[in-house]
This record gives C-alpha cells, sequence and structure tokens, in this order.
C-alpha cells in the first residue's frame, strides 16, 4: 500500500526508499553480529549491553520493515549476500577492542550522524519511522564508546597512544570499504534533498570530536 506524503516525487520514493532498505540492512547485520559476539564477550556487563542492543535492533527492523510496507518502494536489498558475509566476517574476526572501535565508532556513531542529516528534510512518515531507531543509537554509542574507553585505561600508555593514533586509519578503511561496494550513496543522499558534501562535513566533524574525547578520557 503506498501513502500521499509532499515529497512523492518518483525521484524521491526511489532514493528513500534505498536509504531505508540500506540502513534496514545494517540494523539487521548489526543485530546479527552482536548476538553471535554476547559469548564471547569478556564479562557479564558486556554481555548485557550487547544484548540489550540485539533487543533494539530488532525493534528498529521491525518498526523499519513495517514503515517500508507503507511507503511503497522496492525493499530489494541493497547490499549483496556476498558483501553481508563479508561485513560479519570483518567483526566476526576482531579482537574486543578493535570490536568496540570499529562497531561503535566507525559504524554507529558515524553512521547514525549521517541518518540524523536526513530526518528534518524526510516525510513525516520516514521521520517517525527513524525516532526510536536513532533513540537507541545513542545509547549503544554511550555504551561502545564508553567500554572502549575503559579498555584503553587497562593498556600501557605506549600501547593506549598506538591504538587511539590507529582509531582514524581504521576509520578511513571502514569508509573506504563501504564505497567499495558500489553504492552510490552520494546521488541518494542528494535526491532526498541533501547537500552531500555538507553532510560529509558534519560527519567529519563528529568524527574529530569523537576522537577527541576518546583521546581525552585515556
Amino acid at each position: 500500500m503506498s501513502i500521499e506524503i509532499s515529497h512523492a516525487t518518483s525521484e524521491y520514493r526511489i532514493a528513500m526508499g534505498r536509504l531505508l532498505v540500506m540502513y534496514t540492512q545494517i540494523d539487521r547485520l548489526i543485530m546479527e553480529i552482536c548476538a553471535e559476539r554476547i559469548a564471547t564477550a569478556p564479562d557479564q556487563r558486556a554481555k548485557l549491553g550487547l544484548a540489550k542492543q540485539v533487543g533494539d535492533e530488532s525493534r528498529h527492523v521491525m518498526i523499519q520493515q513495517e514503515w517500508m510496507a507503507k511507503f511503497g518502494t522496492s525493499t530489494t536489498p541493497v547490499f549483496t549476500p556476498a558483501q553481508e558475509a563479508a561485513i560479519r566476517a570483518h567483526f566476526r574476526n576482531l579482537p574486543w577492542m578493535e570490536f568496540l572501535a570499529d562497531m561503535y565508532v566507525c559504524v554507529e556513531a558515524l553512521g547514525s550522524e549521517a541518518v540524523e542529516q536526513i530526518v528534518p528534510i524526510a516525510d513525516p512518515g520516514t521521520r517517525a519511522s527513524l525516532r526510536t531507531p536513532l533513540a537507541d543509537e545513542l545509547d549503544h554509542v554511550a555504551f561502545g564508546v564508553g567500554r572502549l574507553k575503559e579498555e584503553l585505561l587497562k593498556l600501557s600508555a605506549e600501547e593506549r597512544e598506538a591504538f587511539i593514533v590507529s582509531l582514524e586509519g581504521r576509520i578511513e578503511r571502514m569508509t573506504r570499504r563501504f564505497h567499495e561496494m558500489g553504492l552510490n550513496v552520494a546521488a541518494m543522499f542528494e535526491a532526498v534533498g541533501a547537500d552531500y558534501a555538507e553532510l560529509g562535513d558534519v560527519v567529519i566533524a563528529r568524527r574529530s570530536a569523537l576522537l577527541q574525547e576518546i583521546a581525552a578520557a585515556a
């Protein structure tokens, strides 16, 4: 069933539909990855944090799937099965600290920052569908980044410095791998009314602030 919205141009619907599918696939992958990680998490608090996130992400997927059905655009996956498998394999093979960095700094914090930028210009239904997921993302980032700070304090000063320096490279590698998947994300954002260059500046500013926060705490 389709709906009537003020943004109901064909270009907008197709692009926003693709963004919604991508966001939903990412949330489902995060759910699966965090569920798998619970068994090897280092302590009970970490297990509970991951378990909460699994529950949150499953709710996000349900919310987004219900909205996409009403929105009336294609739900064909954006990521191929091979790409999904590669994403799972990447996180599966990471030690705990690297997992925290890639999941909560590279994906959750910076990814949700990008999604936040389309909320003000999205149609009302899409805005409503993102309200709960984006609110929950704040909790996930607080858990992951907070835990990363704790883990850094367990290292020697030299090890801490080396890991903090490596974070910039980890972000760059994750960003490059995402773009190598062949998704024209810039075109999607532009088609829904976002300025992609401006969005990039906002994400870069968030990245700088986050890295400074982590460095200061360690």
